[in-house]
């Protein structure tokens, strides 16, 4: 019961810290930092429940917009022997922070090699790897239409074919925007959903509401077709512009 107490207080305290991290960073540029709150344990499931869906063999892992690494410490059990796992993050604080997680996780004991923290834009990530799953954090209604769709298509172009994309924006912020925004702000927003649309409609294989989380979230699962089914789609269309 000590030691489980002890535990349970460590955990509480590293909340608090990654809360004020939070809006100390929110405050100092919230469009980049894109949240008020780390990611709830439930938003970091479900952003990284393909891991589990995906065949049991190693795999490829890139999360994007790490933060604190809410997620990453979900998500780093839930990886298979021998997977590599990239984790981008734009902000030098909260890169220096997940460099501190990776080095002293004791399931990535000896694996230094295969896991990696990068301080750069998804969009400037030099690599060569392609990803069986990527997860992102990043706050995509923060950013230009011009952006988004930078990043949707880099996401894409780094997913492995059958590959699957997570990502999660909050519930209510076309409403918010509308109170508050100006009319620029809230034509830009509508045109990043629009890109976001977009990519939903060809891609989307699910999308949940997760209420237990600050502000709650809608996460979106999107997944790169697979060659013969590429080709399949592609029969189908021309199959029926013949008739």
């Amino acid at each position: 019961m000590e030691y489980w107490a002890t535990s349970h207080d460590r955990v509480l305290a590293q909340r608090h810290a990654e809360g004020w991290m939070f809006l100390i960073e929110a405050a100092r540029d919230l469009r980049t930092t894109g949240a008020v709150a780390p990611s709830s344990t439930a938003l970091a499931r479900l952003l990284t429940n393909p891991v589990d869906e995906t065949d049991s063999g190693p795999l490829n892992v890139l999360e994007v917009g790490a933060g604190t690494g809410s997620v990453t410490r979900t998500l780093i059990p839930r990886l298979t022997r021998g997977s590599r796992l990239d984790i981008v993050e734009a902000n030098p604080r909260f890169a220096a922070r997940l460099r501190h997680l990776v080095g002293t996780h004791p399931q990535l004991a000896g694996a230094s090699e295969r896991t990696r923290v990068h301080h750069a834009l998804v969009e400037e990530l030099d690599t060569d790897h392609r990803y069986d799953v990527i997860v992102s954090g990043l706050p995509f209604t923060n950013f230009t239409p011009a952006q988004a769709e930078k990043i949707m298509a880099r996401y894409m172009d780094l997913l492995e074919p059958g590959g699957t994309l997570t990502y999660f924006a909050y519930r209510g912020t076309r409403h918010a925007r509308a109170l508050t925004a100006t009319r620029e702000e809230a034509r830009r927003h509508r045109a990043v959903e629009d890109v976001l649309d977009t990519y939903q409609r060809r891609y989307a294989t699910g999308c949940w509401t997760v209420w237990a989380n600050l502000p709650p979230a809608r996460v979106w699962q999107l997944r790169r077709p697979a060659p013969q089914a590429a080709a399949a789609n592609t029969l189908t269309s021309l199959t029926g512009a013949a008739r």
